[in-house]
This record gives structure tokens, C-alpha cells and sequence, in this order.
């Protein structure tokens, strides 16, 4: 059995420590949920994963060129592609989402793929929103999604603006 090394990159973000975690070829998890990084090390893939996430948090990009992998059935690996299609700025609703995709029927098992991304930011799960225009349902905590889609729509310049007075 052929065993694969696994990298870590730490990124002080302004919503918290953010794990880059990568093996030799690709990206595999970025996620601010606190994880054992004893032992590991960087490299190439996850400091240009990190490198580029500071970026995003400085508003000097919106789309990342990472090769990304993660575990998962054709039906949640076509559904986190289809993520990357919806812009920076932008927000679709999981309905709108599951037509999209042409199973509007599949709104669940959408939404259930969608969760289990474990690529935050960079599959942006974060831009899916409840059909009421609430959020809901994300694995990062919520409080870090509004965060996200207030930072995107300041950059992007796009929708409602979060007023602070």
C-alpha cells in the first residue's frame, strides 16, 4: 500500500487560524476547525494555498489556481465543481443551486455535498444561501460566512453592503 505524506500550512486570517492541509500532489483540506499539526511540515502546495487564501483576505484575489483534491462520491465531486461557477460576489440560493444542476428534486442531497466540502474558501460552499436569502448551513460557522460574503461583496463591489455605524 503506497502511503502519501500529508503538509501543513497555518494562515492567521481575520477570522481565525486557517489549516492548509496538502499531500505531494494537491490541496486536500483547508479548514478553521482546530487540528493536530504535530509533526507536519509545509510544502509547495500548501504555502501556495495559504499564499493565495492571504490574498483573498486582502482582496488582491478572487478565483485561486490551487490543484485541489478531495475525497468523495461523482455526485459531491460534481457538485463542488459546479461551485466554482458561481462568482465572487455573488450568491445563489441551494434551489436555485440544485436547478442549476438540472435535479432541482436533489435540493437535499445538494445541499448534504455542499456540506462536506472540505475545502472552505476555496470551493466556495460559503456562497450558497438559504432561499429566503438567510444564512444557513455552513460547517465553518455561520458568523465566518456572513464575514466572507460581507468581504467578497466590499471587494467585488457587488449587492447589499453591510453597514457599520
Amino acid at each position: 500500500m503506497l502511503m502519501t505524506s500529508t503538509y501543513c500550512s497555518i494562515l492567521q486570517s481575520p477570522i481565525g487560524l486557517l489549516y492548509v492541509f496538502a499531500d505531494e500532489d494537491s490541496v486536500c483540506r483547508i479548514t478553521f476547525q482546530e487540528s493536530d499539526t504535530a509533526g507536519l511540515s509545509e510544502n509547495e502546495h500548501s504555502k501556495l494555498a495559504a499564499a493565495q487564501v492571504n490574498d483573498y483576505f486582502e482582496g488582491k484575489l478572487t478565483a485561486f489556481t490551487l490543484p485541489l483534491k478531495q475525497s468523495g462520491t461523482n455526485f459531491q465531486q460534481g457538485v463542488w465543481t459546479a461551485l466554482q461557477n458561481i462568482e465572487y460576489g455573488d450568491t445563489c440560493s441551494y434551489l436555485e443551486f440544485s436547478k442549476q444542476q438540472n435535479n432541482a428534486l436533489a435540493i437535499r442531497a445538494i445541499a448534504a455535498a455542499n456540506g462536506k466540502n472540505k475545502l472552505a474558501i476555496v470551493i466556495p460552499c460559503h456562497r450558497v444561501i438559504g432561499s429566503n436569502g438567510k444564512l444557513v448551513g455552513y460547517a465553518e460557522d455561520l458568523w465566518r460566512k456572513k464575514w466572507l460574503l460581507d468581504h467578497e461583496r466590499a471587494i467585488s463591489k457587488k449587492g447589499q453592503m453591510t453597514l457599520d455605524f
